[in-house]
């Protein structure tokens, strides 16, 4: 299918808010600002939505909004206004063949995640695991944001380091080709059992999260192990596990130890050190594009081999 358009400072954005609303609208309003500051053309949509609980709306008035932006031809992005919580609640009721006819780059992370994998599971379309309104643009670094329009703007063919030039951190030696998909590891573990999780044969899995006890990433990482998607992965790329820090007061193994353990049930290559997702600086990772990663004497690399827009 078409690729998405690339993405530069001209291009026409609307923002979406599928999962939590903004925590204060100051924050948002910030976020605009950056936005526009960069030449870009906004529909801020539900941008200052009231939360609904722990929501930016109701079920159908979040699908609503997001089908009508898929169905539009013309916008170059939809920017989520943040992750939270939310996307579980609908996918059912997306309309993936406006996603297909009308392609466009979808960006965010964190609970994102769900709707990027759905995208490409249902209708073949790349997304962006990068920064979103109201938690990341008003306090985007230089290099984040470099990297964010890089990224955007159709590159492939350079490794993924991070923003500062931090390489990954060799786990399993290995070589493999495959989808590069993922984010959030609660978010993934979530899919599974469902038609809204990609083919995982072959692929490069991507995963981070925050707020989790090494027991609560045990527990989901297991379920990834038992389903067997960690058997079929050609290679796995473990972020930052942001929050969690071991109980003080009873027995635990740290967050490291347990990515180390279940590295061990990838056949492939496993590295670690992905800057991206839960972090104020952070590189902006594709999802559902070709990649390889070759970890090897002593070093790693993650490179898209495919890029996420149109040149």
């Amino acid at each position: 299918m078409p690729l998405p358009r690339p993405l530069t400072p001209q291009s026409r954005i609307a923002i979406a808010a599928p999962a939590s609303a903004a925590l204060d609208h100051a924050t948002t309003e910030a976020g605009l600002a950056a936005l526009r500051a960069r030449g870009l053309t906004l529909d801020a949509g539900r941008a200052f939505a009231s939360p609904y609980a722990y929501l930016s709306g109701t079920d159908t008035e979040r699908v609503d909004e997001l089908n009508a932006l898929l169905r539009r031809d013309d916008l170059d992005a939809i920017l989520c206004l943040r992750g939270g919580y939310g996307l579980l609640r609908i996918l059912d009721r997306i309309d993936y063949a406006a996603a297909r006819a009308h392609p466009k780059l979808i960006v965010g992370y964190s609970d994102i995640t769900a709707l990027h994998l759905a995208m490409v599971a249902k209708a073949d379309l790349p997304g962006l695991s990068g920064p979103m309104v109201a938690p990341d643009w008003p306090q985007l670094d230089a290099d984040s944001e470099a990297y964010f329009w890089a990224m955007a703007g159709g590159r492939a063919g350079e490794p993924l380091i991070g923003p500062g030039g931090e390489p990954l951190t060799p786990m399993r030696e290995g070589t493999a080709e495959g989808m590069l998909l993922g984010g959030n590891l609660a978010l993934t573990a979530a899919l599974l059992g469902t038609p809204y999780l990609p083919d995982m044969r072959g692929a490069i899995l991507f995963l981070e999260d925050i707020g989790e006890s090494p027991y609560r990433i045990d527990g989901l990482l297991a379920r990834l192990r038992l389903s067997g998607v960690l058997g079929q992965l050609g290679g796995l790329v473990f972020g930052a596990f942001t929050g969690a820090e071991p109980p003080a007061d009873r027995p635990s193994f740290t967050a490291e130890e347990v990515l180390d353990q279940y590295a061990s049930y990838v056949n492939g290559p496993v590295a670690s050190g992905l800057i991206y997702g839960h972090f104020a600086r952070k590189i902006t990772v594709p999802v559902g594009v070709q990649a390889r990663l070759v970890v090897q004497d002593g070093r790693a690399e993650l490179v898209p081999l495919t890029a996420v827009a149109a040149p």
